[in-house]
């Protein structure tokens, strides 16, 4: 299963029924899980965690050193969760000592060309489009789709279960179950496809829609919006999820689509 024209270095752990194609390089310190295929010219350096049954494309790059001029050699990981595909040309940096890791969680789909920088957490079931560059630091929540060419400026947080629009960019975070779009990226509307093809039901959508008709629909501040939201909406997974992410912002959030 591993091409005699692979480089794999003997300290290297590889799973069970791993395949590496010709000319890909493995370093040391290296972890591969079962049943994963490194393509062709794949390249996975030191500290890198590889999930089971991950898919590393051709001239894909993980756990390079971080481009970040703070990085001063420590020890670090990029972390890959299972059944996870990173096509061609994407690079995965590994963290700094700010986290000490980056990670890419499980069931995630990062396109070609893409860029995820140090110390980046993304969670489960995520799908980043062709040539998106994620900066330093981002956290992207579950179920989060960027289509191709999005810019994430680093430290953003973006919330669970959005889609954004191609071609966007911010350096706002991008409240969960949303879709944002246009320049500067703004709040567009519910995920309502996305929410619905996941099971969620009229009464979840009713819940979440109040949440953001107070945030956005209103001429409440977004302090103000908390307290309306919190006064007048039942607990629920959905309002406290858009709760937390709210009090939790440290960039600000993205503003309200305009004319």
């Amino acid at each position: 299963m591993i091409s005699p024209n692979a480089y794999v270095h003997p300290n290297a752990i590889i799973g069970k029924d791993v395949t590496i194609d010709a000319f890909a390089y493995i370093d040391d310190n290296v972890v591969i899980g079962d049943g994963t295929h490194v393509f062709a010219n794949a390249t996975i350096l030191s500290g890198a965690r590889i999930g089971k049954n991950c898919r590393i494309f051709p001239s894909a790059v993980i756990s390079a050193i971080p481009q970040d001029l703070k990085f001063k050699g420590e020890e670090t990981t990029a972390v890959i969760g299972n059944n996870t595909t990173l096509r061609e040309c994407v690079t995965v940096n590994r963290g700094t000592a700010s986290k000490g890791t980056t990670i890419v969680g499980s069931n995630c789909l990062i396109m070609a060309y893409s860029h995820i920088a140090h110390d980046c957490i993304l969670h489960d079931n995520i799908i980043i489009g062709n040539a998106s560059q994620i900066a330093g630091e981002v956290e992207i929540d579950d179920w989060a789709i960027l289509s191709g060419n999005c810019l994430i400026h680093q430290f953003c947080h973006i919330g669970a279960h959005i889609i954004m629009q191609g071609g966007s960019r911010t350096s706002k975070d991008v409240p969960p179950y949303v879709t944002a779009g246009r320049d500067p990226l703004a709040f567009a509307g519910l995920n309502l496809i996305g929410l619905r093809r996941r099971g969620f039901s009229s009464d979840q959508i009713q819940t979440i829609q109040e949440c953001y008709r107070a945030l956005y629909q209103s001429a409440l501040n977004v302090s103000q919006a908390i307290e309306k939201i919190e006064t007048e909406l039942a607990p629920s997974v959905e309002r406290d999820t858009i709760l937390n992410f709210l009090k939790g912002s440290q960039r600000g959030i993205i503003r309200g689509y305009q004319d």
